[in-house]
């Protein structure tokens, strides 16, 4: 059974475009600096403060987290954040090249987390875990909410049909031409049928946010050491969430660039490649099905094909096209053995499209771009039901969640 609560949001009553910004591991420091350049009202200030203090500041260090913090109270000093009085759930809808999704926004239990059901599919690096760790505990709250997904349930929907019925408190249009919508649920009976539905699904799947779960995780566990007499209800074991329905989703491709061909010449190359793909010349920029692949090289664009025998469609992880190229091309022929520290190798959204992999290709900074099929969001539940890790980097999900919409704070009376 899956714990889906609602909570005290504290979050805009006005300004709403001017604070909202988009995910602080989607942007560089000094995109957030341009971003937020003008604009003091931008939550930027809180998840990437770093942009208030010299360039060059280091953006793990304790004067980072230590502005995070004073940001954070002056944001609700100043009254740009303000909490309800009440708990709520809430619902948040984006609207991207006329398709929509409408997200449950909820506090989940960091213990259920724990217990794998809500379920992962990668690994994470412990100095982001660490970084949002920190981020948590200075500001005893939790932030960027984490992106997860469930399977589709029609009493859900039915719920949801009559929340946006009524008007939202708010809906812009971001500068990235998505639309924000943002409703909050405070009718007893809706907020019950949303309990109760999610009584019946057993399992939550993460599609993003794997370091924000992990740290929240992180947090709650050194806190119930500190303060065993809380119990598993106290605040800080929850953590901030847009759940959708499976069906709603949009994966986009999750591209590859790497730097050199690791000492072989162009032929060697092309010659290596067809031991485990047909390899067809002027071939397409973007795969059109599972296991072809786009590879742009000496100025033209290949495609490739896996070959039956290169992996095993039974298994859920190694059939994956993501699984297939790292198994077959980075690592044997390029010498990529962990994809995640390499700095040989580079990792491009589809949101950019092909013609930044032909640009950072053409200009010398990189030797090769692939481009890849999107995995699908079912072969990201197979993966994660059979508690299985995806390879680094398998999904890009468009559209993003914008960060400062709502914050799920701790209640302070679980310090004492």
């Amino acid at each position: 059974m899956a714990t889906v609560k609602p909570f005290k949001g504290l979050r805009p009553t006005k300004d709403f475009e001017r604070i909202a910004c988009p995910p602080y591991d989607v942007i560089s420091s000094q995109e957030a600096r341009e971003m937020a350049q003008g604009n003091p009202e931008s939550f930027l200030h809180i998840d990437k403060p770093e942009i208030d203090l010299p360039e060059g500041t280091d953006p793990y260090s304790p004067a980072v987290y230590a502005k995070a913090q004073e940001n954070f109270l002056r944001f609700q000093q100043e009254g740009l954040l303000t909490q309800d009085a009440t708990p709520h759930y809430y619902l948040y809808a984006q609207t991207m090249a006329g398709r929509t999704q409408y997200g449950l926004v909820a506090a989940f239990s960091t213990l259920e987390y724990d217990k794998g059901i809500i379920r992962k599919h990668e690994l994470t690096r412990k100095d982001k875990e660490l970084d949002r760790s920190k981020h948590v505990q200075a500001l005893h709250a939790t932030t960027g909410p984490v992106f997860l997904t469930y399977p589709d349930d029609p009493d859900i929907d039915r719920t949801v049909a009559g929340v946006i019925s009524d008007f939202p408190v708010c809906s812009f249009m971001a500068d990235d031409g998505i639309r924000h919508t943002f409703w909050v649920i405070s009718d007893p009976d809706d907020m019950a049928k949303i309990e109760e539905a999610f009584k019946k699904i057993p399992v939550l799947y993460i599609a993003d946010g794997h370091h924000r779960s992990a740290a929240a995780g992180n947090v709650a566990a050194m806190l119930r050491k500190k303060y065993p007499a809380q119990g598993e209800e106290a605040s800080f074991n929850y953590f901030l969430a847009v759940i959708f329905p499976a069906s709603q989703l949009f994966i986009m491709d999750y591209n590859r660039l790497v730097k050199d061909l690791n000492g072989r010449t162009p032929e060697e190359f092309i010659q290596a490649l067809k031991k485990d793909f047909y390899v067809q010349a002027t071939g397409l920029a973007k795969p059109t099905r599972r296991h072809s692949f786009g590879m742009y090289f000496g100025g033209q664009w290949y495609t490739l094909t896996a070959k039956k025998e290169s992996f095993n469609e039974e298994d859920p992880v190694s059939r994956l096209d993501v699984s297939i190229l790292q198994r077959n091309v980075l690592q044997p022929l390029l010498n990529i053995g962990d994809p995640r520290t390499d700095k040989r190798i580079d990792f491009v959204g589809g949101i950019r499209g092909v013609a930044e992999l032909e640009r950072r290709v053409n200009n010398g900074e990189f030797k090769v771009a692939f481009s890849m099929y999107p995995t699908s969001i079912e072969e990201l539940i197979k993966v994660a039901d059979a508690q299985l890790i995806m390879p680094p980097k398998s999904t890009w999900f468009e559209p993003k969640l914008r960060s400062g919409l709502v914050v799920y704070k701790y209640n302070e009376k679980d310090f004492q």
